[in-house]
């Protein structure tokens, strides 16, 4: 199994496909980051050499951020909304939806699940 930037490649699949089980490494970016390498898109985890791997590791340091840099980059920019008070920090502060969508309804996945308000009853129960 190749070991990519500290990412266990799947084992017996398509390279193109692989490599995208590394954060920050898409279908474009895996394209482009084969293609530099001289390796053939379709060749399958399994056959690749160590040197290709060698090769690959190298592509992706020098051009690309990845994995824990992507990570920690992230991390900061949203700790900097955050710092700053601005909208969008504010909501990731709360967990909600930053970019605009409705609340009311919806966004269950990013405020979790519903739960119910305990002693709200409607007006014929109470007859």
């Amino acid at each position: 199994m190749a070991r990519i930037l500290g990412v266990d490649i799947p084992r017996n699949k398509v390279m193109r496909v692989a490599m995208r089980s590394i954060y920050g490494v898409g279908a474009n970016v895996a394209t482009a980051v084969l293609a530099k390498a001289g390796i053939d898109l379709n060749k399958n985890s399994n056959d690749i050499s160590e040197e290709e791997v060698q090769e690959i590791r190298r592509i992706l340091e020098e051009d690309y951020t990845v994995e824990g840099d992507l990570r920690r980059e992230i991390g900061l920019n949203i700790k900097r909304l955050k710092d700053m008070g601005c909208y969008r920090g504010v909501r990731h502060r709360k967990s909600l939806p930053m970019r605009g969508q409705r609340t009311h309804t919806n966004a269950r996945t990013r405020k979790g699940p519903a739960v119910a308000i305990a002693g709200k009853k409607s007006i014929k129960a109470m007859k």
